[in-house]
Parts: C-alpha cells; sequence; structure tokens
C-alpha cells in the first residue's frame, strides 16, 4: 500500500493542514536512513530550528550534509498535498560522499547513521558560529581571543551530560570526567524495561582482577568502583537498545530478540541523578524498528507520533497505525522466537505546557 492510499487520506482529514506525511524512495537499502529522517521531521523542534535555518541559508552557501537535509525538509514542508513520496535522492548522494561507510549496498546500521550525522551537522553549525566569531574580531568588535565552541540548536536539542565516575578502593580517591551525549546506549536483558536498562546504565561496576583500574594516587592498578552518572538531561532524549551482540563462539554479532518493554511516557525520577531528573518526563514520539535476524540483513521501518496519531513509515509507504502495534515491537516473552519487529532507537520529547519553540540560537 503506497503513501497515497485512500487509507491514509482517510485518516488525514483529521490532521492539521499544514503537516506533510510523505514516504521516501529506497535507493538500495537506505531505509537505515529513510527510518531516522522520519523520526527527525516528526521532532518539532528539531523540525522547526531545520527550516528556520534553511530560510537564512544564502543562496551560494556551500552544498554539505546539512544544507541537503535542509533542503529535504523544506522539500516535504513546501508539497501542495498532505502526503506523497519523495526521492531524497540529493541527501544520500551528499551522505555517500562524506562517509564511504554508507556507500555500499549492504545493509547499514540506523544508530551508526544518526549519530554520524548529528555530530556532522553540529560541526557545520559549529564552523558558522566560529566564522561570525572570527568577522565580528577582525571588525573590532571586542570578543575574546579564546572563545569556547559555540553552542548549537542542534546541542541545545539534543545534548546531554554524562559524568563517569571512578573511586578507588584502596586510597578512596575518586577521579570524575564529564562527558557530552547525543543518546544513550543501553544494554538490554530479556523480558526487561527500558527503565530498568537505564537504571543499570548507572549501576555502580567494581573493575577486579584483569579489569583493575590504574590509580594515580597510588601509583599501581587497584581495585575501583566505576559509575556513570547523567548530569544533565537533553530536551530529546534518543535510547539506543544495543540488541546486536559479539558472540566469540559465533566469531559475528548476533541479534537479541529480547523484550524490552518501553513506556511512552517516561518518567526519570528513577533512573537519574540530574538535578532536573526528579521532575522530568518525557513523551514518547518516535520509534525505529530493526526489522530481522540480524545486523547485516533486514529492514528498518519508523513509527512516529504526530497529533496524538501514530503512523507507520516503510520507506514509500505511509500508513495509520493503532497505538497497539507499536507495543509489538517490544518483542517476544520467548527469547528465541519467529518475531522479528523490535525497537531499536527511541525518540523522547521532554513533556512541556508551553508551545513547542525553537532553540534561543538558531545557527
Amino acid at each position: 500500500m503506497g503513501a497515497n492510499s485512500s487509507k491514509l487520506e482517510k485518516a488525514l482529514v483529521d490532521f492539521p493542514e499544514g503537516e506533510r506525511y510523505f514516504g521516501f524512495e529506497n535507493f538500495g537499502n537506505t531505509c537505515y536512513a529513510n527510518s531516522v529522517l522520519q523520526s527527525l521531521y516528526f521532532c518539532r523542534p528539531f523540525r522547526e530550528n531545520l527550516l528556520q535555518y534553511a530560510a537564512k541559508l544564502h543562496k551560494d552557501a556551500d552544498d554539505n550534509l546539512l544544507t541537503c537535509l535542509a533542503d529535504l525538509f523544506v522539500q516535504i514542508h513546501s508539497q501542495k498535498k498532505k502526503s506523497g513520496v519523495i526521492a531524497p535522492k540529493r541527501f544520500v548522494q551528499r551522505l555517500k560522499r562524506d562517509n564511504e561507510l554508507f556507500r555500499s549496498y549492504m545493509h547499514q546500521d540506523a544508530h551508526e547513521f544518526l549519530y554520524f550525522l548529528f555530530n556532522e551537522i553540529s560541526e557545520v553549525l559549529e564552523k558558522s558560529e566560529k566564522d561570525k566569531l572570527s568577522a565580528a574580531q577582525n571588525g573590532n568588535i571586542s570578543t575574546s581571543s579564546q572563545q569556547p565552541t559555540p553552542k548549537t540548536w542542534v546541542h541545545e536539542l539534543f545534548q546531554g551530560t554524562m559524568v563517569n565516575e571512578m573511586r578507588c578502593m584502596q586510597c578512596e580517591t575518586v577521579t570524575s570526567r564529564e562527558e557530552a551525549f547525543y543518546d544513550l546506549s543501553l544494554e538490554i536483558e530479556h523480558n526487561s524495561s527500558v527503565t530498568s536498562c537505564l537504571r543499570n546504565f548507572s549501576a555502580t561496576e567494581t573493575l577486579d582482577a584483569e579489569d583493575k583500574f590504574s590509580c594515580d594516587t597510588c601509583g599501581c592498578l587497584q581495585e575501583a568502583q566505576k559509575r556513570i552518572k547523567i548530569k544533565q538531561l537533553p530536551k530529546v532524549l534518543c535510547l539506543h537498545l544495543k540488541r546486536f551482540k559479539y558472540v566469540e563462539d559465533l566469531q559475528r554479532l548476533r541479534k537479541l530478540m529480547y523484550r524490552v518493554v518501553f513506556p511512552f511516557e517516561l518518567k526519570l525520577g528513577n533512573t537519574s541523578e540530574a538535578c532536573d531528573a526528579a521532575d522530568s518526563v518525557y513523551n514518547l514520539f518516535a520509534v525505529v524498528v530493526h526489522i530481522g535476524s540480524g545486523m547485516n540483513h533486514g529492514h528498518y521501518v519508523a513509527l512516529v507520533k504526530s497529533h496524538d496519531h501514530w503512523l507507520f513509515f516503510d520507506d514509500e509507504t505511509v500508513e495509520p497505525i493503532p497505538e497497539s502495534v507499536v507495543r509489538t515491537t517490544f518483542g517476544s516473552t520467548q527469547e528465541y522466537s519467529s518475531h522479528m519487529d523490535h525497537g531499536y532507537i527511541l525518540m523522547y520529547e521532554i513533556q512541556s505546557s508551553d508551545p513547542p519553540q525553537t532553540a534561543s540560537n538558531s545557527s
């Protein structure tokens, strides 16, 4: 069933006039990119900032992955019809040009693509801001000679901060290192939940035997306790469920078919020590689903929420779906099952009583 199906058109009657629901053409195993791009299009603050960025672009601006993405979003947003199919050819060509990993027609990883995309577009925005600061300095405007890395709207929306903490069991010295993140990669267990996975993410781990810690204070290897704490939460929280595990005996990656329940409303009070965690409630708006038995073969689709309705995006196909379909991607209660549809990347937006706004720094 295509994006112009009567089922979709009938459902879209109840949707706002300004929204667009377009499938993406597949250019030979580009479902990994299509599913992530659909999820990001329905991240309202990301879309609004990107459209604002596109509106300010000079016609002679350098071509890069961000300008190609902005062009794609403008193309969707400016369509007269509510639904149809668009070919993201320019974006895919640029992606393959910028990263040889995505040049082959082999099955690619949606999480690797998301990680690369965030880093690539934030670098473009950072460079733009640095160029503005350099121009300001040349114009004799008082600015510091050593400017910190500019914070862009991509950082404001998706970037959080974690603290890697290490405590030596001998001298009790605690060393800590802050680290920024765009997403959290969570180890999963069978018949578990995202909430329990988040708790395990921040659980204390003892390093001993072959894994001892090199303590600078003691000057030798010591047993230590390692812990990761989330210091600051982002406005848009991306969770990556680590469904692919390397098995030594098989000499390859194996997909974990585990059932992992994820909530539509995620409360982080019991899972994070971040100062804002107690009151933080996140709403699920997108799920990138991996269909198949292994990493090197399979298919990606996106389930997205738009104006309280869920939709299914499978390359060119767009269909309205009930919320119950999203629950089927939790996985089977049986570890070895014929059920192949599993939530792989989850996107949550922080709950707010205010209407969606663009980030303050619209680079």
